[in-house]
């Protein structure tokens, strides 16, 4: 199929639409000092944030594998909480390329493996309450990504086929998803890669640099110029 023959885009949260490191980073700098750490390598972490407080506070603290984690993880997810958009700002090209798929008609939805304790604050935070036709958080299903169920979930919200969606992310989870789901799927090059992994590999559909580039890939131009 080719992709402007698709009718809906979904998206991963973090790492693709929004830049939540600075504030994920800055509980994990909170969490350091509590413990007598200076802040942390934010550039060297950065491309953690989007594996989950687990993932952030493992990669976070190197120095103290002997801590019990899950107390200090509770502590850092409220003080994340507490936090969650003082930094987070969308993509640069996020919010343009949003209104061109909304104004070519394009359906939106969202599927991060993200809570909804934080998921829901940060969509109004963006002002994006009425942007998505669906959340898909990783509370609302059982299994989370890269099970294919959440982006099958959002498929049957938006009621669109999966033949005829994108799945757009940052991560190989993304892709495995998506592709397990029988989506198409892109890879947001700007987003949490670890440098480690080549995304040339995870089979994607598409490896997009930048948000334009995304639009200029799903050739919808035309369908603009029609209306």
């Amino acid at each position: 199929m080719a992709t402007r023959d698709i009718s809906a885009v979904l998206f991963d949260l973090d790492g693709t639409l929004i830049d939540s490191a600075p504030d994920l980073l800055a509980a994990l700098d909170r969490a350091r000092d509590r413990l007598g750490l200076p802040a942390g390598d934010h550039a060297a972490l950065r491309h953690h944030a989007s594996r989950g407080a687990a993932g952030i506070l493992t990669a976070g603290l190197p120095e103290r594998s002997d801590l019990d984690m899950e107390a200090i993880k509770q502590q850092f997810l409220d003080d994340y909480a507490a936090e969650l958009w003082c930094r987070t700002r969308p993509f640069s090209g996020i919010e343009q390329l949003l209104a061109r798929l909304a104004d070519a008609g394009r359906a939106l939805g969202i599927v991060t493996n993200k809570i909804s304790r934080f998921a829901d604050p940060v969509l109004e935070q963006a002002g994006w309450e009425e942007r998505f036709a669906c959340l898909v958080t990783g509370d609302r299903v059982r299994r989370p990504k890269p099970d294919p169920e959440p982006v099958q979930m959002a498929c049957q919200a938006i009621g669109v086929v999966p033949e005829r969606v994108l799945f757009v992310g940052d991560d190989r989870r993304d892709v495995e998803a998506g592709l397990a789901a029988g989506t198409m799927t892109a890879v947001a090059a700007w987003g949490y890669i670890d440098p480690c992994e080549n995304p040339l590999e995870w089979g994607a559909d598409l490896l997009v640099e930048s948000p334009d580039a995304l639009w200029t890939a799903l050739g919808l131009e035309q369908a603009l110029d029609r209306k």
